[in-house]
């Protein structure tokens, strides 16, 4: 089975939004999970944002990269320059992609306005990860 791994600085916002994207795109016939290069807790703002496209992140947790499960990964897509410079180094094995997302937790304004940032970041990882959904298509 396919294993992806998506990877952010403190696995809070954007790695969060991409796995529960996965998860619903690419179902059972995949791995998925995402960690940080640090842990800062999950942000409440990405759980509702996710919410209102109808996918519930509120269980995930902020996780640190597992070594194991990098080594093993088919597929690594970094979402931000601070992990992809910060990544451990993986196999020739795996494949890796970067996706220079805004940070959504660095946005500043009233609530609307950081909410706004928040589902345009959304949905630029929903986008993505349905083209990755299209590109694994059996």
């Amino acid at each position: 089975m396919p294993q992806i791994y998506f990877l952010c600085t403190g696995n809070s916002c954007r790695s969060q939004m991409a796995e529960g994207f996965a998860r619903h795109y690419l179902g059972s016939q995949w791995r998925v999970a995402s960690a940080g290069v640090e842990v800062h807790g999950l942000n409440p703002r990405a759980v509702a944002v996710m919410a209102e496209v109808g996918i519930d992140i509120s269980q995930h947790h902020s996780k640190m990269i597992d070594p194991t499960y990098l080594s093993n990964s088919d597929l690594v897509v970094t979402l931000c320059g601070d992990a992809r410079d910060r990544c451990p180094v993986t196999p020739p094995s795996v494949e890796r992609r970067h996706w220079p997302l805004t940070d959504p937790a660095a946005a500043t304004g009233s609530e609307e306005d950081i909410l706004t940032v928040f589902r345009s970041v959304r949905d630029e990882i929903d986008a993505r990860v349905q083209q990755l959904a299209r590109e694994n298509e059996q």
